[in-house]
C-alpha cells in the first residue's frame, strides 16, 4: 500500500478473522447490549443475530444468500495488527458469537473445528522469530480491562461480569448470544456447525484499509456523515481526534472518557445532553434537533473553538457533563444541596429536563445567585406546567433566555435577567395559572406533581410560622408517611355523607383540589371515612400548621410570627360544597404568593416572547 492509497475488500467473517485487530485505547467502549434504566439489555445484539438467522434459514442444499452487515475501517498498526478505527461494535459482537459457538460445541462434547478455533485465536510469529498465541481481537481501551481474553480462552460462563461499563456490556452480549443460539439449536451440534459455516462464509463486511490513522478517521467521518450509522456524539469524538495531534490522543481519550462517564452516571441520553449543552453555551437556534448536531458543529467551529483547541473543547464539555450529572441528582454544579433543583425534579418528574439548559448556562454564577436562579426556575416551571404551556413553547423561550443568562456576571445583571425573564414569565401566565388551580382535580395532574403542590403549600405556612430551620428541604413533606387526605372521603360513611349534604357522592367534588390536604398517614388512618365534625378533633394533632388549623385557628399570641401565619389561613368549621369552593379559591390565591407570581403589568417590557398556554393543565 502506498503512503496515500486507500483500499477496500469485500470479505466474509471468516476472512476478516484471519487477521489480527486491536481497538485503540482512544476508542469508545463496547456499548451494544448496554442495560437501560430498568436493567433491560439492549436489543442490538439480538437483532444482529435475528437478521443473520433469517438469511440462514433461507439456505438450501444448493446455496445460501449472502448477508451484508456493514463496513469496518482499519489502518496498519504495530506487529502486523490492524488498528480498528470504525466497526468495533459489530466486530466485537462477531468475535463473541464465534466464542459462544465454540463454547456450546464443547459443552455438547463435540470436537471444535480447527477453522473456528483459528478464527478466535492463533499463533503469531514476529520478525525476531518469537511465536505466541494471541486473540484475533484485542480491546485496548481501559474499560475492557483485558476481559475479552477470558471469552477467547473459553471462560465465557465464568468471565468477569462486574466492574466497568464495558465488562458488563460484554457479559450481557455474550449471555444474549448463548441464549439465542441455545434456543435456536437446543443440544443440536449439527445445527451449530451449520450456523457457524453460514456465519463465517456468507456474512460479509467491507474492510476499508487506509495508510494511517488520520486518513482512517477521515473515512470514518465520511461513512458516518450526517449521523448514518453513528450518532453525533460518536462523530464529535472522531472530529476531535481528527483535529488533535496524535501525541495528544491519550490526554483527549481521558477527557472524553470523563464526558461519557458523567453522562452515563446521570442516566442521560448522550445526544440530549449534547443538544442542551450547545443550546446553553452557544448562539444556537432552538429548532436544532439531535440529527442536526454534527452538521452544526462542523459549520460553527469559530464559535466552539474545537478545531484549534480540541482538548479544551472536550474539557469544557466534561465540566458541563459533571454539572449535568449533579443536576440529575438534585444538586448544584459543585455537588452541594440545592433545593430549587431538587424541588424541580419533584414537580417535573424524570422526563422534564428542558430547564437544564438554563442550569448549564448559569453555571458561572456565584453560589448565591445560582441558588436564586434555581428557585426561580422551580417557580416558573410550576407556573408553566399548571398553566398548560406546551414544552416546545417554553423550550423556545428558555433557549432565548440562556443567551442573556450567559451575559449575567454580577448581582445587578442577574437581577435584570431575573425580572425580565423569570418573573416576567410568571406574570404573563398568572391568570391562566390561577384559573387552572381554581378548576383543578386530582385527575388533572400526575400524582407526584399533586404531592409536590400540596407539600409546597403545607411547607410554606410552616416556614412562615416556625422559620426555615429544619424545613429547608421539601423531602420531609414528600415522604410516604404523609397522605393526601380527602376531607370528604372517597368512601365516606353514611353519617359523613348526611352531614356533608348535597354532592356527597359526587366524584368530581371529592377529587377537587379544595377537598385535599396533606396529613400524616397515621392520622389519616384514624379519621378514615368519618364525618367532618369528628375529623376536626384529630386534625390539631398534626405537625403541619395547615392541617392543625383546618377547622379553627389556634390561639397562640397577639402579633407573633405563628399568629401572623395563622391569620393567613382560612379555617372551615363545617364542610360542604361551598367550603370546598372557598378553600380552592384560597389555595389558588395562596399559590400566587408561594410561587412568587405577580399580577400582569401592562407597562412591563421584556424581549422574551409571550407563551400561549393550552386550555388544560
Amino acid at each position: 500500500m502506498s503512503a496515500s492509497s486507500i483500499t477496500s475488500q469485500d470479505l466474509s467473517i471468516g476472512q476478516i478473522f484471519q487477521n489480527f485487530y486491536r481497538v485503540p485505547d482512544y476508542q469508545r467502549e463496547y456499548v451494544w447490549s448496554e442495560s437501560d434504566a430498568k436493567g433491560e439489555r439492549g436489543e442490538e445484539v439480538e437483532q444482529f443475530l435475528k437478521d443473520i438467522l433469517s438469511e440462514f434459514e433461507q439456505a438450501t442444499k444448493d446455496g445460501a444468500p449472502e448477508y451484508f452487515i456493514g463496513t469496518i475501517v482499519v489502518c496498519p498498526g504495530e506487529d502486523s495488527v490492524f488498528d480498528l478505527i470504525d466497526g468495533q461494535q459489530r466486530s466485537t459482537t462477531s468475535f463473541l458469537t464465534l466464542c459462544a459457538l465454540r463454547d456450546l460445541l464443547v459443552e455438547l462434547g463435540e470436537t471444535v473445528p480447527s477453522t473456528l478455533a483459528g478464527q478466535i485465536a492463533a499463533q503469531d510469529t514476529n520478525w525476531q522469530g518469537e511465536t505466541r498465541e494471541r486473540m484475533r481481537l484485542d480491546l485496548q481501551y481501559e474499560d475492557a480491562s483485558g476481559v475479552l481474553v477470558e471469552y477467547g480462552e473459553g471462560r465465557g460462563k465464568n468471565a468477569r461480569r462486574e466492574g466497568t461499563r464495558s465488562i458488563r456490556n460484554l457479559a450481557n452480549a455474550y449471555d444474549t448470544i448463548r441464549e439465542f443460539l441455545s434456543v435456536q439449536f437446543p443440544s443440536d451440534a449439527n445445527g451449530l456447525r451449520r450456523f457457524h459455516g453460514y456465519f463465517t462464509n456468507k456474512v460479509k463486511l467491507i474492510r476499508i484499509e487506509t495508510p494511517n490513522v488520520s486518513r482512517a478517521l477521515k473515512i470514518f467521518e465520511t461513512i458516518n456523515d450526517r449521523g448514518v450509522g453513528l450518532d453525533a456524539m460518536d462523530l464529535l469524538k472522531n472530529l476531535l481526534f481528527m483535529k488533535a495531534k496524535q501525541s495528544d490522543f491519550g490526554k483527549l481519550k481521558d477527557v472524553w472518557k470523563g464526558v461519557t462517564q458523567a453522562i452515563y452516571d446521570a442516566r442521560e441520553k448522550p445526544l440530549r445532553f449534547l443538544r442542551y449543552y450547545l443550546l446553553a453555551t452557544y448562539d444556537v437556534d432552538a429548532k436544532l434537533q439531535e440529527e442536526d448536531i454534527y452538521d452544526w458543529l462542523t459549520r460553527n467551529e469559530a464559535q466552539t473553538g474545537h478545531g484549534i483547541d480540541p482538548i479544551g473543547f472536550a474539557e469544557r464539555l466534561r465540566q458541563s457533563a459533571l454539572a449535568y450529572q449533579n443536576y440529575s441528582r438534585g444538586r448544584n454544579p459543585a455537588g452541594g444541596a440545592d433545593h430549587g433543583i431538587y424541588n424541580t425534579r419533584l414537580l417535573g418528574g424524570s422526563a422534564v429536563k428542558t430547564h437544564y439548559i438554563l442550569l448549564l448556562s448559569g453555571r458561572h454564577l456565584a453560589p448565591d445567585l445560582f441558588e436564586r436562579l434555581t428557585r426561580q426556575i422551580e417557580e416558573t416551571m410550576f407556573v408553566w406546567l399548571i398553566a398548560g404551556v406546551a414544552s416546545k413553547d417554553y423550550e423556545r423561550v428558555i433557549v432565548q433566555a440562556a443567551r442573556n443568562l450567559r451575559r449575567a456576571t454580577d448581582a445587578a445583571t442577574f437581577a435584570k435577567f431575573e425580572q425580565e425573564f423569570l418573573v416576567h414569565q410568571k406574570s404573563l401566565n398568572m391568570q391562566m395559572f390561577r384559573n387552572a388551580l381554581l378548576r383543578l382535580h386530582t385527575y388533572d395532574l400526575r400524582k407526584f406533581r399533586l404531592r409536590y403542590l400540596l407539600a409546597k403549600l403545607t411547607r410554606h405556612f410552616d416556614v412562615l410560622a416556625y422559620g426555615e430551620a429544619g424545613r429547608e428541604s421539601l423531602s420531609h413533606y414528600m415522604e410516604a408517611k404523609n397522605d393526601i387526605e380527602h376531607i370528604l372521603a372517597q368512601g365516606a360513611d353514611d353519617d359523613a355523607k348526611l352531614e356533608f349534604g348535597e354532592g356527597a357522592d359526587s366524584f368530581e367534588l371529592i377529587q377537587r383540589l379544595g377537598n385535599l390536604m396533606l396529613i400524616e398517614a397515621s392520622l389519616n388512618r384514624v379519621i378514615n371515612n368519618r364525618p367532618y365534625s369528628e375529623k376536626i378533633a384529630t386534625y390539631p394533632s398534626s405537625q403541619f400548621l395547615l392541617a392543625r388549623c383546618q377547622a379553627a385557628p389556634l390561639t397562640i399570641g397577639v402579633n407573633d410570627r405563628i399568629t401572623r401565619a395563622i391569620q393567613k389561613l382560612d379555617p372551615a368549621s363545617s364542610w360542604d360544597r361551598s367550603a370546598i369552593d372557598r378553600r380552592q379559591q384560597w389555595i389558588a390565591d395562596a399559590a400566587l404568593e408561594i410561587w412568587g407570581v405577580p399580577s400582569p403589568n401592562p407597562k412591563a417590557t421584556s424581549e422574551f416572547e409571550m407563551l400561549i398556554p393550552s386550555p388544560n393543565p
